[in-house]
């Protein structure tokens, strides 16, 4: 099994035959509302994690 994807690396990008492509306004619009979610998980920088990690041994 050949897993270089050097058979398909020169092909030409899929252009939909039977219908236009969405335009990225209209794209982005539709995922909008996603973006007010955020991040499931807030991100912890290497300082918490270190003050957690603290908070355990005493």
């Amino acid at each position: 099994m050949k897993e270089d994807y050097s058979d398909i690396i020169g092909l030409p990008h899929y252009e939909p035959v039977n219908h236009k492509r969405m335009p990225l306004k209209e794209r982005a619009a539709q995922f909008a509302p996603y973006a007010a979610l955020g991040s499931p998980t807030p991100e912890i920088t290497p300082a918490q994690e270190d003050q957690e990690q603290q908070e355990e041994y005493y």
